[in-house]
């Protein structure tokens, strides 16, 4: 304990020397007049209050924008209340794209606010629109920090109650937000509120964005969306009515499943008729309990198909909607999309969904505290036994503004009396302006691993180092041991008994006049080395460039030489194995995308060279096609060859994916989602149409269709499909 004041107490003089100081703070002022919500900020009263210009972003940094835009927000006892007026040289370059809740488009023009409510530097909640008046929420955790639409740190499938309403002259479009204070979580202190604020417009046919306040691009494409470069401002006297949700949900259906039984394809139907109910309740303006009773995920999204061409296994993202809120507070990074906490590990075995009996999830802030705690029971299924799963996590903010110190703690425990326990300690500290020290140290213990809790071999710990910038020089220096008892069944880890130790050095330029944006030069290393006698697990070294236009065009290069050690052998496919032995070997991998503001947008991808003792060649292709603000067309081809011509094994796989997207009106949507996976020989099929009323209340039509994608297949005919489900859900939400 001695120690780990000690280094608080260097890191904190470390931070004072710097001196980094506080930014200024904004009071936002009340209204008591009523405003006429119509879309259109045209009332006096707009007039009168807090007023936010806007600086460009992208493409030039703190150039004035190109075009006329007016920002107010105030507030009353019920809402925070947003006006905007975005007017243009001329109307007829505004574009607008979807009408979809939460479907994102980046060609289009949009509006909307980031607030970092707890204004901790880390969360935000987001609220956009576009010219068609649709819904955009998401939420941002861990500072944004390489967020991607595959990163959890970016998270779209978090909804909340509030209202938009759009209009539109021949001189702008106009915006009306009103988000109830009750749909968010803050803390006062002395009837003073203080949050931060980030507002962006985006311009489509100019490529721009413009951002209050001004944010500096040396931080990235996601700078825009960083908690931590927002505004404070100040709300005083606002107390949310904290109302009650009673949210329950009927669902019917019928899936019919084929088998193969002694070589003859047999049909079974699972009739599916049941309800459920999800509660919940804002206990104060900071903390929010929710309770589930037999959760059901009918309506989610079918997961993206993949290949495998490692050892080690596939990860995929959590889309169910239960587990969204606040969900980066239960974050405790292992290294890459390893986590000590893992959502999906919760209803979800072997691919299959577990019939979840209920539990409870309690998130917010206790004083200087941030809380998460969350427990669920799944059902007895195939064998294995009834479970109950749980996650506590605190955080303390120190030191600084983006300094923090938290602890976690889950367990899963087996109804047959097995059990599995992870703990974890962990900090990150703001030790310059744009340096930070990340530590973490955590342990497992299982009913059938015998560890000794003193050794390192049930223990984690991580340091690393790096420097948040893309201009100038950066780097980033990492070391991690998995001891090899080292087993989260709660979260999601594929590998352990190593060392890992990471580097990477990197200059980045930002030209003015210039048609360049950015570009830079890298060089990354990496290696995994087993402990028990420090032979190499893999390693790369890559030197790497990435350019980007301010047109929106970028590309990216690397070059990698690897060292794989490989102790068992491995299937790539059913008859292409990667025998055990030590192999070194060189390749080349990158991207290129267009502009994505432009109806059509693509993005390709390609890696090439040597793969253990043969050859690897694969292409991605993933366009977008805006036809319209109703119709959305996008696909992904994945082509992948490897050949070991020395073993006559050659190994083809093709992944196709198609999604067509049609948007009646921001209430009415459907969409089609058809996935071809050749090594899996398989076709799916999903189908959602989606009525979305009003916030809580939401009726989808779900089919579903899993099939073989040939009709012979060893020797037996296939049965036309192996899956078919239909199913009707409606939620209905009562607010007291």
């Amino acid at each position: 304990m001695k120690k780990i004041y000690y280094l608080i107490a260097i890191v904190s003089g470390i931070f004072f020397s710097t001196g980094i100081m506080a930014q200024e703070e904004i009071k936002i002022g009340s209204v008591t007049e009523e405003i006429n919500f119509d879309g259109i900020p045209s009332e006096p009263i707009w007039k009168i209050s807090q007023e936010f210009p806007l600086t460009m972003h992208f493409p030039v940094y703190n150039s004035q924008p190109t075009e006329k835009s007016e920002v107010h927000i105030t507030f009353d006892n019920k809402y925070l209340w947003i006006g905007a007026s975005l007017y243009y040289n001329d109307i007829s370059t505004l574009v607008s794209t979807s009408k979809k809740r939460d479907e994102i488009s980046d060609n289009s023009d949009s509006f909307g606010i980031l607030l970092d409510t707890y204004d901790d530097n880390e969360n935000a909640l987001a609220f956009f629109t576009m010219p068609s008046g649709l819904k955009i929420d998401y939420t941002i955790s861990n500072d944004a920090v390489n967020a991607r639409p595959d990163d959890e740190s970016k998270n779209y499938t978090w909804n909340t109650f509030w209202d938009v309403k759009t209009a539109k002259d021949d001189k702008a479009w106009y915006v009306e937000m009103r988000i109830p204070f009750s749909s968010l979580r803050f803390q006062s202190e002395n009837d003073i509120t203080k949050m931060g604020l980030i507002i962006t417009r985006n311009i489509s046919h100019s490529n721009e964005t413009d951002t209050y306040p001004p944010i500096d691009t040396k931080y990235g494409m996601n700078a825009k969306i960083k908690p931590s470069l927002g505004q404070t401002v100040i709300f005083e006297g606002i107390k949310p009515y904290n109302p009650l949700y009673i949210s329950p949900y009927v669902i019917g259906g019928l899936t019919r499943n084929w088998e193969s039984n002694n070589g003859q394809n047999v049909k079974t139907d699972d009739p599916k008729f049941t309800g459920g109910l999800d509660v919940k309740y804002n206990l104060n303006s900071n903390l929010t309990l929710d309770f589930t009773v037999n959760t059901d995920f009918a309506q989610v999204e079918a997961d993206d198909e993949q290949v495998n061409l490692t050892r080690y296994s596939l990860f995929f993202p959590e889309k169910r909607l239960f587990f969204q809120e606040r969900s980066g507070i239960f974050n405790f990074e292992l290294g890459g999309p390893q986590n000590l906490f893992y959502s999906r590990k919760i209803g979800i075995l072997n691919g299959e969904p577990v019939n979840i009996l209920g539990g409870a999830r309690l998130v917010g802030r206790l004083g200087k505290w941030d809380v998460g705690f969350l427990d669920m029971n799944t059902e007895k299924f195939n064998g294995n036994p009834s479970e109950n799963f749980g996650v506590v996590r605190l955080r303390k903010q120190v030191i600084n503004e983006n300094s923090y110190i938290g602890g976690i703690a889950t367990s899963r425990l087996g109804f047959d009396g097995n059990y599995n326990v992870a703990y974890g300690i962990d900090g990150i500290f703001r030790i310059f302006r744009d340096d930070y020290l990340d530590i973490k140290i955590a342990q497992t213990q299982d009913k059938n691993i015998e560890s000794n809790t003193a050794s390192l071999d049930p223990t984690f710990f991580r340091v690393a180092w790096e420097r948040r910038s893309e201009k100038g020089f950066g780097y980033d220096a990492l070391y991690a041991y998995w001891g090899k008892d080292f087993n989260p069944a709660s979260g999601f880890m594929f590998l352990n008994n190593l060392h890992e130790i990471r580097s990477s050095l990197q200059y980045g330029w930002f030209p003015e006049d210039s048609k360049i944006f950015n570009y830079r030069i890298g060089l990354d290393f990496e290696m995994l080395s087993r402990i028990e006698d420090g032979s190499i697990e893999n390693m790369e070294v890559s030197p790497e460039f990435e350019i980007t236009l301010k047109s929106g065009y970028s590309s990216f290069t690397g070059v990698a030489f690897r060292k794989e050690g490989v102790l068992e052998d491995f299937n790539l496919a059913e008859n292409v194995i990667v025998p055990a032995g030590d192999y070194s070997f060189w390749g080349i991998h990158g991207f290129m995308n267009s502009p994505r503001t432009k109806k059509f947008a693509t993005i390709i991808g390609y890696e090439a060279g040597e793969f253990y003792d043969g050859k690897r060649v694969s292409f991605e292709l993933s366009p977008e096609l805006n036809l319209s603000s109703s119709l959305q067309l996008s696909g992904t081809y994945k082509i992948d060859h490897v050949n070991f011509s020395a073993r006559s094994q050659e190994f083809t796989n093709n992944i196709a994916r198609l999604k067509l997207t049609y948007m009646l009106n921001t209430k009415i949507s459907a969409s089609t989602f058809v996935q071809y996976n050749e090594s899996d020989n398989i076709l799916i099929t999903n189908f959602r149409l989606r009525y979305n009323p009003k916030d809580g209340n939401d009726f989808y039509l779900v089919f579903n269709d899993f099939r073989n994608a040939d009709k012979i297949h060893s020797g037996i005919k296939s049965p036309t499909f192996l899956n078919r489900t239909l199913l009707l859900k409606y939620t209905h939400t009562y607010r007291l």
